[in-house]
């Protein structure tokens, strides 16, 4: 942080290697991390692929970090960036429930493994992938016959 403000550097990423939600003693030092530096935005980054468990994880990622703040600094996550959002297809819902249960919104889906893999959600490609699915599940009215 210090070297990209000398550099006039406005962008730092700081990658926490996967603090388990459940470990606290890694959330105690990623909350000193996120109090100390006062980030503009905290961001949760997680697997598309793993679904519901997702949510979970974010839900208890997000709690933790407001838990272990201090009680006149609150901070919690901003917004998520979601990986290995290509491989997902009709799977989508997990993402909609991610957004839906913290109020906070999906920067960024990671479609490769580098930086200029992440892009933007379309909102329009998530709605087709749910709707052609249900349609998929969806049996045959009398009048199909």
């Amino acid at each position: 942080i210090r070297e990209a403000t000398q550099n006039q550097i406005n962008i730092v990423l700081i990658d926490t290697a996967g603090r388990m939600q459940d470990n606290e003693p890694l959330m105690k030092a990623l909350s000193k991390l996120v109090i100390l530096n006062n980030p503009d935005l905290v961001c949760f980054i997680g697997e598309a692929l793993v679904g519901n468990d997702g949510v979970d994880q974010l839900q208890k990622f997000n709690k933790a970090l407001i838990d272990l703040s201090p009680k006149d600094n609150v901070r919690e996550i901003d917004a998520i960036i979601l990986s290995k959002f290509d491989t997902v297809d009709d799977k989508v819902g997990a993402a909609i429930s991610m957004t839906y249960s913290t109020g906070k919104p999906i920067l960024f889906v990671g479609c490769g493994q580098k930086y200029t893999h992440l892009k933007k959600l379309n909102a329009k490609t998530v709605a087709h992938a749910l709707l052609s699915c249900c349609l998929l599940y969806t049996s045959p009215s009398p009048r199909d016959s």
